[in-house]
């Protein structure tokens, strides 16, 4: 049972469509224009400092956690120096959007096409990274959804955890500003390299500052607030904000609400400083661990008292909204930003590492049903039989939640990515499915590659089935591929030519990122950097990882593949060119072959046969990807993570050999096509686990469905218990459930008015069913719902 105060904030949070805020675009613009000519770090940290000093500080009716981005509760933000194009083009129509609507008033439109977006016109990212894209590559990797990394140079790159255990909660940001000082006095101004890290301490200095005055505006805040508040009770609540924000984040917290207060200011921090995508907790359970002891011995808190707290948290988490364009919107559906916290696994030294607060933020996820954070566990074959049932349970009250990670293969990923062993058992989940670690810099989601694609342009001549326009390479006529073989080249051409597209693409993203757009506050979060004078943008971090190629498609090119195999060059049961009218007929006349079609193995019924075909497919993105280098040297890493992105790139792709028709989605992550894992969803896990998924460090994500009466009874939990971990002992990384029958998405979809918080596992991630297109909610509910283990 939630308390009346956190009821009423949920209550504001599914009702409110997310508003606008100019603020922090218009702060940082007026900063921009006085600080023309200094050195660009510099720049962006007086501008994020400027921000901190200026923005409206509201604290909202009965909250315990405090801090926003703008005016609005639900809020999000502009960043024009990534990019403006897009939102003036698209903001008359924000609240008419099919995917992610925003409110925005008019006199916000004519303000920030009047005093904002001149200034940054020729100087956003956006705008230098289209410039610089030879026309080609563009044809492939801007807004076509055959190669997509917009969300990589219109918005930041984010996906960063912030170190609390060693840096934030040891030092506080009055520590790190003082670090900064004391190895800013050892430089030289006769090193040119030392000038660099001149900067990075100075940025480092500045952004310091700007956090700790944020807080202490927010304690002037509360306290003014106390003085005029008649109730005895809230008034007590103001003043004890105001306490701990004129402490925290300047000085390390000295309790559990001042750890949770300091979390979210971090949180606050990195919004404002770049809007970031997958800013993850981390390991929430194991990092506020000591507070929570420490606060129940000492009679502190209660906790109940904490679980409070920690179900605030959730809602602020929630309350931002990471706002984007209308493309980028298809691939990340509903409102979500990634903020992604683990529990459970092992500890560092490798025993059990489950604790409390591991139950609890399961109990907060239950209760208060918001989309964020991202809640995911780590499962070891040790871990306690009441925790694995804590799992089961949360899945059956069918929010979707939480992703179930497999202890040991995230592990193995991060050891076969060069980490140190303690440091690969420490690792935390980022964004989707990424294993991470707190001292990591990567571009876990950088750029999406359309697998389906690939295949289209092997049997329709390099043209488009749609549009009719040549994206891939010259090939020969279908009918001319005498072989099963000859097709499948011809399709490993294509495939290796969009991901050297990709790796074009996502190389020129970096290089401008590293001139126009470093990171200095989420620097100061990372231990690495603070010692190595280097920002995030220049490798400061521990350990560096090259950028993550994002597959789609997985199980419809393999199944398409099996059809040509099987029907045309085995059976002889048509002949390519009678194939190829077929699709080019989007299936109309050939309803017949369709159905003979769709009776050929399906990836996701552990069959061998079309298994076999995705295992050859995935290894080969592995090493084709692998054999690129980023602009730091850092080898590119492949993932099947899962986001929306299986919509947008169906609505390119014409008719497919499986049965598939013209426009409908792909398929996800290593998930099966949806509708085609007919026979168990243990069979589903057999085909997934064939993967060799330690390779992929970005991530695998395997999506089920189960029918809700499968999970309502004890046993049926146990055994779905038992389920994951005979699909972990197979070496598989991540599973996730959705366990709502299609009675009720139907309702869903009719009465949205009844259905607010009602949650779904949209791919790696989470959100309000409602929220979503009515094509997205179609894609959810066309997944295989299975009735038996």
């Amino acid at each position: 049972m939630i308390s009346e105060r956190i009821e009423g904030a949920r209550q504001n949070y599914i009702n409110s469509k997310p508003a606008v805020s100019y603020e922090r675009a218009r702060i940082w613009t007026e900063s921009h224009k006085k600080t023309e000519g200094e050195a660009v770090p510099i720049r962006r940290a007086k501008a994020f400092r400027d921000t901190c000093q200026q923005i409206d500080v509201n604290i909202f009716a009965g909250e315990l956690i405090i801090g926003g981005i703008g005016e609005f509760r639900k809020c999000g933000i502009l960043t024009p120096e990534f990019s403006w194009t897009w939102v003036d083009r698209e903001m008359d129509n924000f609240d008419k959007r099919v995917q992610d609507p925003y409110v925005m008033t008019d006199e916000q439109r004519d303000y920030v096409r009047k005093d904002i977006f001149p200034y940054w016109k020729g100087k956003s990212l956006e705008e230098a990274f289209l410039a610089q894209l030879p026309a080609e590559i563009a044809k492939v990797a801007v807004d076509t959804g055959f190669v997509d990394n917009d969300s990589k140079w219109r918005q930041a790159v984010g996906e960063i955890t912030p170190d609390y255990q060693d840096v934030l909660f040891k030092k506080g940001f009055g520590g790190i500003l003082r670090e900064a000082k004391e190895h800013l006095s050892k430089l030289s101004s006769t090193s040119a390299e030392d000038l660099k890290k001149k900067d990075f301490y100075n940025s480092i200095i500045i952004t310091s500052e700007g956090i700790i005055t944020l807080a202490k505006r927010y304690s002037e805040k509360a306290m003014e607030m106390a003085a005029l508040e008649k109730d005895p009770g809230r008034k007590a609540e103001l003043l004890k904000i105001s306490d701990i924000c004129s402490r925290i984040p300047e000085n390390p917290p000295a309790s559990f609400y001042e750890a949770i207060q300091f979390l979210w200011f971090t949180q606050i921090g990195g919004i404002l400083s770049e809007n970031p995508l997958a800013l993850n907790v981390g390991r929430f359970d194991q990092f506020m661990y000591p507070y929570y002891k420490a606060d129940l011995e000492k009679g502190i808190m209660t906790k109940d008292q904490i679980q409070e707290l920690i179900e605030a948290l959730w809602l602020k988490l929630s309350e931002w909204v990471w706002t984007i364009s209308a493309n980028t919107a298809e691939f990340f559906a509903g409102y979500n930003q990634f903020q992604n916290l683990t529990v459970g696994g092992k500890t560092r030294e490798g025993k059990d590492a489950t604790n409390d607060l591991s139950y609890m933020c399961l109990k907060a996820t239950e209760a208060v049903k918001t989309h964020q954070p991202g809640l995911s566990v780590r499962i070891h074959q040790d871990c306690p039989t009441e925790f694995l049932d804590a799992v089961t349970h949360l899945v059956s009250k069918g929010t979707g939640f939480p992703a179930i990670h497999s202890d040991s293969a995230g592990y193995q990923m991060l050891i076969n990515a060069g980490y140190e062993p303690e440091d690969a058992r420490d690792w935390n989940n980022c964004g989707c499915v990424v294993p991470h670690f707190r001292k990591t810099s990567e571009w876990t989601s950088a750029v999406n590659i359309n697998f389906t694609a690939a295949l289209e342009f092997a049997l329709n001549q390099g043209k488009s089935r749609i549009s009719g326009d040549r994206i891939g390479l010259a090939e020969k006529a279908p009918a001319d591929l005498k072989t099963y073989e000859e097709v499948e080249a011809a399709f490993y051409r294509q495939f290796d030519n969009l991901i050297e597209q990709s790796i074009i693409a996502t190389l020129l993203a970096q290089k401008l990122h590293k001139e126009m757009v470093p990171r200095p506050f989420l620097s100061s979060c990372i231990e690495q950097c603070l010692i190595n004078g280097k920002d995030l943008v220049d490798v400061g971090a521990k350990y560096n990882l090259g950028p993550v190629l994002t597959g789609i498609g997985l199980a419809v090119t393999s199944n398409s593949l099996a059809v040509i195999k099987k029907l045309v060059f085995e059976d002889k049961a048509v002949d390519m060119e009678t194939l190829i009218k077929a699709l080019d007929a989007n299936w109309e006349g050939y309803e017949e072959l369709r159905q003979v079609a769709l009776t050929v193995p399906k990836y996701g019924n552990d069959n061998d046969y079309v298994d076999d075909i995705a295992c050859q497919m995935a290894n080969h993105y592995y090493k084709e990807g692998h054999k690129y280098k980023d602009i730091n040297g850092n080898n590119f890493n492949t993932a099947f993570m899962g986001i929306s992105n299986y919509l947008p790139t169906g609505k390119v792709i014409g008719a497919t050999p499986c049965g598939r028709k013209a426009n409908e989605p792909l398929s996800e992550g290593v998930s099966p096509f949806a509708g085609s894992d007919t026979s168990s969803p243990l069979a589903a896990m057999r085909s997934a686990a064939k993967l060799n998924q330690d390779v992929h460090s970005g991530g695998t994500l395997l999506n089920l469905r189960l029918n809700e009466d499968l999970v309502s009874t004890k046993r049926g939990r146990s055994n779905l218990g038992a389920m994951i971990q005979t699909f972990f002992s197979l070496g598989a990384f991540h599973v996730q459930f959705n366990t709502i029958s299609t009675e009720t998405l139907r309702k869903a979809q009719n009465n949205p008015e009844n259905y607010k918080d009602l949650l779904v596992r949209v791919a790696g991630y989470s959100t309000q069913f409602v929220n979503l297109s009515r094509s997205m909610q179609d894609a959810i509910i066309a997944r295989t719902a299975h009735e038996n283990y």
